[in-house]
Order: C-alpha cells, then structure tokens, then sequence
C-alpha cells in the first residue's frame, strides 16, 4: 500500500473514532448524571426516615405527596437536559439536588421538633418550591437555547434588575420582614424576594457591561505602593455600585445583599481587567461605608456589637449566634444524629442557621461535606468559565459560580462570627423560596453555558 493511501486511511480511522466519541460522550456525561441524581435523592430520602424513626419511632407518609412531584421534577429536568443541553457538566446539578434533599431533611426534623406537620409545615413549603424552582429551571433551559442572546440585552436586563431592586420600596406591596424591607407582598399568604432575581440578572448585565467596557477600565493609571491604580475617570461605575450598595443597606436595611451586590461586581470587575487596584479601592470603599454606617445606623450598630460580643446581651440580641455557637459545639466531630441534638433552640433554625444545625446533628465531618459540596459546585462553575469560548460566557459563568460562594461565605462567616451576622440564607439548604427559584436558574444557566464549551466554534465578543 502507497504511503498516501495509508496516511488516508489512517486520517480516515481518526475521523471514525472522533465521530463515535463525539456521540457516545453526551450519553456517558448524562448516564452519570442520572446515577449521582439517584444516590443523591437516595441520601435525602434515608435522611427522612433517620429523621422520622429517631423523632417519632415510625415511617410516616407526611412528604410522600410533595416529595414525590419533587423527584419528578428532579427527573424531568435530567430528561430536558438530555434534549436540549446533552453535553452539559454531569455534576452541577447532582450536587445542587443533594445540598436541596438535605435542607429539607433538616427543615423537616426541625419541623417535628416545634410539633408542626401538617400542610402549612416549612418542609412542606420547601419541597413544593424545590418543585417550582426545578420547573423554573427546565423553563430557562428550555427558552434560553443560546446564551450570546442574553448579550444583546444587557441593558434592558440591568434595567430590569434595577426595576426589581426598587419594587420593596413601593408602598402597598413592599414588606418588612425580620427588620429588612427586601420582600414584596401579594395577598395574605405570597411573599416573594426580587432581589433574588435582580442578583442574576445583575451578574448578566455585569458580564455584558464588563465585556463592552474592558478596555477603558483596564487602562494603565498610578502606581502607588507598587499597585497600579486606576485612571479617576474609569471610576465611575465603582462608584455607583458603591452607591447602589449602600442604598440597599440604608433604605431596604440589609446588609448582606448589600456586601452580596457590592462583592459581586467588583469580583467580575477584576476578572474582567486583571488589575488588583480595583479590588483595593473597592474594598475600601466598601469598609469606609461599613464602618459608618455600624455608627450611624442602629441594626448596623446591633449587628456589629453581636459579633464583637455576642455575651454583652446573650437573652436578646446575642441570643441567636450563642444558641448557634453552643449548638455546633455540642455537635462535636460526628454530631448527636439526626433527630438526637436540639437545633430548634435557636431562633431562625431553618433558615438564617441552617448551618449549625446541621452541625449540631452531623458534627465537623457533616459540615465538611456540606462545604466540599459547595466547593465543588463553584470550582465547576468556574471551570466552565476558564473553558468558554466567549468572553461573554467566560464573564457571566465565573460571576453566576462567584454569586454562590459569596453567598456561602457569608452565611458561613456570619454563624461562625468570621464576619457581622447579614441574614442572607444558605444556598439549596435553608428555608426561602424565592433563594431556591433563584439559586435552581443559576444551576440552568451554568449547565446551558457548559454545554455551550463543547458545542461552539471558539468566539470573541467586540463591543
């Protein structure tokens, strides 16, 4: 046989192999999404029944009717992701259902504790939003088939997230609820947090802004004490987040969406320019207006004295984060087991303490877990932002996974007193409908964006 004809024929078999590898590797990613889906859900289920024979010595049927269209729910969205997006990361959302079943496990053992069962029980409510968080998921999978589609409207979408941020503020269905005036209200029983909604859509019009803007904003400015500092006329848009952050701290009085938002845009901020001195200035504007605001605003002021002392007033202020403390100490380093420590001595259990009580009855080791699971979500998410194939993905990939570990990190140093206590809530784990709707189309976009990495030529976006 001549030389070419079996170079060709060698150039042939490659081009065979690479064919059938290319259509039997969206079958391996999802057959093993589909076995960590069933391992997961099989963790939260024996998670219940460890619950219900410590707590009431039976099996009962109290989530069987909920916790049933959650786990279709849960395998619908594996079916669409098999349809729509076949060559989307395997782990996102296999790991996202294991932290979401052990929230409700905990909530439900929580539940059984304070002698609430019946249909208006928070485990209840939790699992019928999980259904209506992973429906919401399907809907963005389903819609949003191209995510450069979302490029093209990064103003209208900053707009909008600018239009859910004011809508607390409006008289008639803005709510205070547990000192923060972030909800809106509508009727007797719906309440909802916008600003759930406005964090996704903020990191989208951040990406876009970012991706248009990055130039201007990497442009070499003063070296001082060896940084290089930006130009004074690039420092517009920091400091009118800067602003938008502390607005949201003085006139809605929540503190962790303020860091929450703040974090976020100086995050994608660096990983759009490289350059340190936005992260020094930022953190110092952001320090500066903390610093004041714990002398001038008193919810700021009660925050900060719980977490310098938390023993200066431990019947009523304090008594949240000690009740915590002690709950995580008893806990030890295997824990009492589910159903044997009392987590519902502290007040909010379910939601802004979700993490100790789930160190109290799993010990160190079970937080461990629960962190790694973290860990592993953002390192996937960043991942799939160092592979995009646009500057857009990269951006909006990197600022979504950065969403979720700010959010870990606060609600985690918050409980832990690394940082004031700020009352955002645990992604997946704690209590809150409109954080699982929002924290599920995350997990949407994330996997529409890794199946965008092996599907599409590689692109550069100009502004």
């Amino acid at each position: 046989m001549s030389e070419p004809r079996a170079f060709a024929k060698t150039r042939t078999s490659e081009t065979v192999l690479q064919r059938i590898t290319a259509l039997r590797a969206p079958r391996l990613l999802r057959g093993l999404e589909l076995a960590l889906l069933i391992f997961a859900l099989a963790i939260g289920i024996g998670a219940v029944v460890i619950v219900d024979l410590t707590v009431q010595g039976r099996i009962t049927a109290a989530l069987v009717p909920t916790g049933s269209a959650f786990v279709l729910a849960v395998l619908a969205l594996h079916i669409v992701v098999r349809r729509v997006a076949p060559d989307a990361d395997p782990l996102i959302m296999p790991i996202a259902v294991f932290l979401n079943v052990l929230g409700i496990a905990m909530i439900y053992r929580l539940d059984l504790a304070g002698g609430s069962t019946g249909w208006g029980a928070d485990s209840i409510r939790q699992l019928v939003w999980s259904t209506l968080a992973l429906l919401a998921a399907i809907a963005v999978l389903v819609v949003i088939r191209n995510h450069l589609v979302l490029f093209r409207y990064t103003y209208l979408i900053g707009l909008g997230a600018l239009l859910l941020l004011l809508l607390p503020m409006l008289p008639g269905i803005g709510a205070t609820i547990n000192g923060a005036r972030v909800w809106i209200r509508l009727g007797d029983s719906f309440s909802f947090q916008p600003g759930e909604i406005a964090k996704i859509l903020l990191a989208t019009f951040f990406a876009g802004y970012l991706v248009r803007n990055r130039e201007a904003l990497s442009m070499v400015g003063k070296k001082f004490a060896g940084i290089r500092f930006p130009r004074g006329r690039d420092l517009g848009p920091l400091l009118v987040f800067w602003l938008a952050a502390m607005s949201v701290l003085v006139f809605q009085r929540d503190l962790g969406t303020s860091l929450l938002y703040f974090g976020l845009f100086l995050s994608m901020l660096y990983l759009a320019t490289g350059r340190i001195g936005w992260i020094v200035l930022g953190v110092g504007l952001f320090l500066a207006g903390g610093i004041i605001a714990s002398q001038t605003l008193s919810y700021v002021k009660v925050r900060f004295d719980n977490w310098l002392d938390p023993f200066a007033d431990p019947y009523n202020a304090g008594n949240q984060m000690l009740n915590g403390l002690f709950g995580m100490a008893n806990g030890g380093m295997t824990g009492t087991g589910l159903g044997q420590g009392f987590p519902d001595l502290t007040p909010l259990a379910h939601s802004d303490y979700i993490i100790p009580s789930l160190g109290e009855e799993l010990g160190l080791i079970g937080l461990f877990v629960v962190l790694a699971a973290y860990l592993l979500l953002v390192g996937r998410g960043l991942r799939i932002g160092f592979a995009g194939q646009d500057d857009f993905g990269k951006l909006l990939a990197a600022g979504l996974s950065f969403t979720i570990a700010l959010q870990v990190f606060v609600v985690v140093g918050g409980v832990t007193r690394v940082i004031p206590l700020t009352g955002l809530t645990a992604p997946f784990l704690a209590s809150g409908g409109s954080s699982l709707v929002s924290n599920w189309i995350i997990i949407a976009l994330l996997m529409r964006l890794s199946n965008s990495v092996r599907n599409r030529p590689k692109l550069v976006i100009r502004s």
